[in-house]
């Protein structure tokens, strides 16, 4: 029970959790969207049989990892824009509301992503015939692509938005 009331313990640095994980979600979507994909699409990956399995395995990880970012994002987020100090920084951008605004449009992209579009491109990708002579792109998967793409770009958009906020708060910081 001491422990739970001890005023001494040191509390949690919650600009150092969000920044970690915007940067880490970030760097990660870079490493998978410009080199990892275009690597996987050079080497003829969507003309093998289980390129579905394949591609679903490999973003079943990614995506809870994402999940876990935007998570901690949000609930960094929320827990700095509760705890103002007198002394925080006037101009705050990263306890803005739009801070918390683009945290959740980014949490609803990973969400997205992990429930409704993986699945389905799995889902598409998935040979049922074990038989069939020469694999083809199933219909509808360029669409899927597209949205996967347009989502991604989204969530880079959002990353790229929150990493300014906090700069910005680090800067106008040092102008004190």
């Amino acid at each position: 029970m001491n422990t739970l009331s001890n005023p001494s313990l040191k509390s949690i640095n919650w600009f150092g959790v969000v920044l970690f994980s915007l940067m880490f979600w970030f760097s990660s979507s870079l490493l998978i969207d410009f080199v990892v994909m275009p690597g996987l699409f050079v080497s003829g990956m969507m003309s093998q049989p289980d390129f579905g399995l394949a591609g679903y395995a490999m973003f079943w990880l990614f995506n809870r990892l994402e999940l876990v970012c935007a998570a901690l994002i949000l609930t960094g987020l929320l827990v700095t824009r509760q705890t103002r100090q007198a002394s925080s920084v006037l101009a705050s951008g990263i306890r803005s509301r739009w801070a918390v605004e683009l945290a959740l449009v980014l949490l609803a992209i990973a969400l997205v992503l992990t429930y409704w579009l993986s699945p389905a491109m799995g889902a598409l990708g998935l040979s049922l015939e074990p038989f069939a002579a020469a694999p083809t792109l199933p219909e509808g998967m360029n669409q899927l692509h597209a949205v996967y793409f347009g989502l991604e770009a989204l969530k880079l958009l959002g990353c790229a938005g929150l990493i300014r906020l906090y700069f910005q708060d680090l800067q106008v910081a040092g102008e004190l």
